[in-house]
């Protein structure tokens, strides 16, 4: 058994999205192909954008640290640090309002 900090991961990862032309990055924590169950962590960069995508299953996305706002249709929500929120079965985007990480949680279908 392993444990690990997710506040040193968020800060590992807000790093690597600083120095990615992207300004984000991902890094699956537990999951895969062979598993129903993925958690990723994602780290975006002030003002960066996760563009409108579909939900590929049940999904809760918990904020380790900064800002962001959630939207989906007409609807929206700002979550900080230590908030989360069941992602919608709907088309959604994810704004950071200031540098951000998240860790997204899904049961999705093998």
């Amino acid at each position: 058994m392993e444990a690990h900090t997710l506040t040193d991961l968020a800060r590992d990862m807000l790093t690597k999205a600083s120095d990615a032309s992207s300004g984000r990055a991902a890094h699956n924590l537990f999951g895969g192909r062979e598993h129903t169950l993925q958690q990723t962590l994602i780290a975006l960069v002030g003002e960066q954008i996760l563009h409108e995508h579909e939900n590929p299953g049940e999904a809760t996305l918990q904020i380790v640290t900064g800002e962001v706002e959630l939207r989906s249709g007409d609807d929206s929500v700002t979550l900080a640090g230590g908030d989360y929120t069941v992602i919608p079965q709907s088309r959604h985007s994810v704004h950071a309002n200031r540098d951000s990480v998240l860790l997204l949680t899904v049961v999705g279908t093998r």
